[in-house]
C-alpha cells in the first residue's frame, strides 16, 4: 500500500481517528506524517515503529516490577545485546535473545497482547490437522488432571477420545 499523501513511498503509519462518531483512516510514510503534524503520543516527533516499541518497553505500572527498576546488565550471550539496548532500538539482535530476556518480555507481551502464548488463526481448508492437534494436546492435559485426582474413568475416556484424534489425523 503506497502512501495517500504522496502516492511514492510506502504506507507505513496507519492511523484511525474517530471523531463525532465518524471513523476515518490515513494511511501515510513517515515523511508525510511529519509534514503534517500528525503525531503518536508519546513519541517525541518519530514515527518509528521502533521508537513505538521502545515507548511500551518504558512502561510502568504501580507495584509491578519493571524493566526499567530492574538492572540492566541482563546481556545476550550470542549476540552481546543488553536490554537497555533493546529498549532503545526496539529490535532483537539475534533469535537467542528471546530466551536471554525471556523474564522482562512476558509483562510486555502481556500489556500489548493480553497473552503471552500466540494462538494465531488456522486456515478452514487446511487446519483440519493443526485442530485435532492441539486438541489432543489439551485432551492430554485434561487427563494428567483426572490421573493426578485419581479418577480413572474420566481419564479413560479422555484416552479413548486421543486415540480417536489420533486415528482421525492418520487419515488426513
Amino acid at each position: 500500500m503506497f502512501c495517500q499523501e504522496c502516492g511514492k513511498r510506502p504506507a507505513t503509519l496507519h492511523f484511525t481517528k474517530i471523531v463525532n462518531g465518524e471513523k476515518t483512516e490515513f494511511h501515510i510514510c513517515e515523511s508525510c506524517a511529519r509534514e503534517k503534524g500528525e503525531g503518536i503520543p508519546g513519541t517525541p516527533n518519530s514515527f518509528s515503529i521502533h521508537s513505538l516499541l521502545s515507548g511500551l518497553l518504558d512502561f510502568n505500572s504501580p507495584g509491578t516490577t519493571t524493566p526499567q527498576s530492574a538492572p540492566q546488565t541482563v546481556r545476550c550471550e550470542e549476540c552481546g545485546l543488553t536490554y537497555a539496548q533493546f529498549s532503545k532500538i526496539g529490535r532483537f539482535g539475534c533469535s537467542s535473545c528471546y530466551s536471554a530476556f525471556a523474564d522482562r518480555l512476558d509483562p510486555l507481551l502481556k500489556r500489548v497482547h493480553s497473552s503471552t502464548t500466540h494462538s494465531g488463526k488456522i486456515p478452514k481448508r487446511s487446519g483440519g490437522q493443526i485442530q485435532c492437534k492441539r486438541e489432543i494436546e489439551q485432551l492430554r492435559k485434561d487427563m494428567q488432571t483426572y490421573i493426578e485426582q485419581e479418577e480413572f474413568e474420566n481419564a479413560a475416556e479422555l484416552r479413548d477420545r486421543i486415540r480417536e484424534l489420533e486415528r482421525k489425523i492418520a487419515e488426513l
